[in-house]
């Protein structure tokens, strides 16, 4: 495997499709993420269905969202914000540079997260021994990822991802196209939810690293951190 490289998805889709509004990324369960494992001397390469462009959810650009753990300072860091403006698209990708994925969220993934390559990108690192992790509506991209024996990825495995009480607090269930939990559970996961909204809440499940909400963001990126270490700890040669 590579070398603590971690690659990160975000989201092209900047509107919702049946109403008015917008979404895209929600840039603190990018940055809060990215912080950390850069701070633990990982590299992040980010990568889009599509490549390119990456919208932002206006909502996670105002002020109250932006002071949350050092988010404001990355939409002012021009370098960081560069990044966003040329991804790499998931076409271009090779499995063998990273060791782990990670899917960010925002409510732009529940439309472009669900593509074949993305889901057949996601297999390679699955069934290869690498590390799958996502936080809020990322797991959207752990939803068509058949194995190579048919069956879904998540079956029988523990998850969480956000919550339809969130959803509807969030006064957004009329707006997505579908239950993040209800197609989880309909692939056979294993799905629970923190006992109060917006709450953190990880779900580890060997190398299938879950998060409820954007608060779930940095210990997510904990999470798979430790699991990172754990890899190397494993493989790392014996010394006589």
């Amino acid at each position: 495997m590579a070398n603590n490289r971690i690659l990160v998805i975000v989201t092209n889709t900047g509107e919702y499709r049946s109403v008015g509004y917008r979404t895209g990324l929600w840039l603190g369960e990018l940055t809060h993420f990215y912080d950390h494992t850069v701070d633990n001397g990982i590299e992040i390469t980010i990568a889009s269905p599509a490549g390119g462009h990456v919208p932002l959810d206006p909502e996670s650009l105002t002020h109250d969202v932006l002071d949350e753990l050092g988010t404001g300072e990355r939409y002012h860091d021009r370098a960081f914000m560069d990044r966003l403006a040329d991804t790499v698209p998931v076409a271009e990708v090779d499995v063998e540079d990273f060791d782990a994925i990670y899917f960010t969220g925002g409510h732009g993934v529940m439309f472009d997260f669900r593509g074949a390559d993305l889901g057949a990108l996601t297999a390679r690192f699955w069934e290869s021994g690498r590390i799958v992790s996502a936080v809020c509506h990322g797991p959207a991209g752990i939803l068509n990822v058949p194995l190579r024996d048919g069956s879904p990825m998540i079956r029988g495995r523990r998850v969480t991802g956000f919550s339809w009480p969130e959803e509807v607090a969030a006064q957004r269930a009329g707006a997505v196209p579908f239950r993040l939990e209800d197609e989880l559970i309909a692939l056979g996961a294993d799905y629970s939810r923190a006992d109060e909204l917006f709450e953190p809440y990880v779900v580890v499940d060997g190398r299938l690293i879950t998060g409820q909400n954007p608060a779930s963001a940095r210990p997510v990126a904990q999470a798979v951190v430790t699991a990172l270490r754990q890899d190397a700890a494993e493989t790392e040669p014996s010394r006589s």
